[in-house]
């Protein structure tokens, strides 16, 4: 009995795991890793795709009509909130060294479309540079420093940062959906069994 009881807990605690596992893998974009992209890199770039699957099913998800609301006057409206984050793709993503595409105006990001279609437009190609900026940064650029706020980061603490500061947004456009009758389209995905 003694050998009976850790055996059946270890199986149980590697089945959990491994079911674990494959939920996050059928659930989230991110499946087989991209190639090239490893440790550190690689598991924010998984972070990065989970919340871009999010993002865009949340987008989508709104009616078109609600793209204007906003919670308060002076507050981000739901439509500046998604494109707050396509610019935070490109601005946070710049200090690793991936720089904007020719001729975007990340500046006036924000206030440039209310319309539906150009924000998950806008949206998804945000993402697209920032998986792309993850891909393309080499491993030994992690370390390297650069002034920061008063001070100094590592090219692996603005990656580090980058996460909750987007997941701050997704959970803000969470809200937005909640108060307008917008359910988070992950919370109706049949769980996996």
């Amino acid at each position: 009995m003694k050998r009976i009881l850790p055996a059946v807990c270890l199986f149980v605690l590697t089945a959990g795991a491994w079911r674990a596992t494959a939920q996050l893998q059928q659930v989230h974009p991110f499946r087989d890793g991209t190639p090239g992209v490893t440790g550190y890199r690689s598991e924010v770039l998984a972070l990065v795709m989970i919340q871009e699957n999010e993002f865009l099913r949340l987008a989508e998800a709104f009616p078109a009509e609600k793209y204007t609301w906003r919670p308060a006057p002076g507050v981000k409206s739901v439509a500046e909130c998604f494109l707050h984050v396509s610019a935070a793709n490109y601005n946070m993503y710049k200090l690793v060294g991936a720089p904007f595409p020719a001729g975007l105006d990340v500046a006036g990001m924000e206030q440039s479309t209310t319309d539906k279609t150009k924000v998950i437009a806008t949206l998804k190609a945000s993402y697209t540079h920032a998986k792309q900026a993850i891909t393309d940064m080499p491993d030994a650029n992690l370390e390297k420093t650069m002034d920061w706020l008063g001070g100094k980061i590592t090219q692996r603490g603005v990656l580090l940062y980058i996460v909750p500061h987007i997941a701050e947004h997704l959970g803000q456009a969470i809200a937005y959906a909640r108060i307008n009758g917008v359910v988070p389209p992950w919370s109706e995905d049949p769980p996996n069994k």
